[in-house]
């Protein structure tokens, strides 16, 4: 088997955990080494050292680049990730990095999880800041003309 870049290796490792436990938000990066281990994408015994430091740190989209700047996963606590989904936080000098594996990039058994992840858990048709809660504002009070007359209604408390 051809090696792969150990971040997609990782992503892998965390579609795959997230496809066998859909009712889970989060998993620990220990889970996360321990399913790149156990899948052995690289056809290597061991999971590879670099395996651990980028699921801390490297693919993390929310934490400072050191120096990867993949944002592959999002930390929703502290030693604990799941996969990045469009509009999550990240980091400013992330921004627009590497979110998910280039489908020619990862060994054939694996690019099916490419499309899992665009259809179903990132959404269709989710774009960069779609749930970005401002972004979403665009437009609003406009049916009204009045949009300062909205906000006011709104700020009252009044519909």
């Amino acid at each position: 088997m051809p090696l792969i870049r150990v971040a997609d290796e990782v992503w892998i490792a965390a579609a795959l955990l997230h496809q066998r436990y859909p009712d889970r938000e989060d998993f620990t990066v220990g889970e996360i080494v321990e399913r790149a281990r156990e899948e052995r994408v690289t056809g290597l015994a061991e999971a590879r050292p670099g395996v651990q430091s980028h699921a801390y740190l490297h693919c993390v989209a929310n934490r400072p680049p050191n120096p990867g700047r993949y944002r592959m996963l999002v930390e929703t606590a502290r030693g604990r990730r799941r996969l990045f989904r469009p509009g999550d936080p990240c980091h400013p000098l992330r921004a627009g990095a590497k979110a998910v594996p280039e489908p020619r990039e990862v060994p054939a058994p694996y690019r099916g999880l490419i499309d899992w992840y665009r259809r179903d858990y990132a959404g269709a048709g989710a774009g960069e800041g779609a749930a970005d809660p401002i972004l979403a504002l665009r437009g609003a009070g406009q049916a009204d003309g009045d949009p300062d007359a909205w906000l006011a209604r709104l700020r009252r408390g009044a519909p």
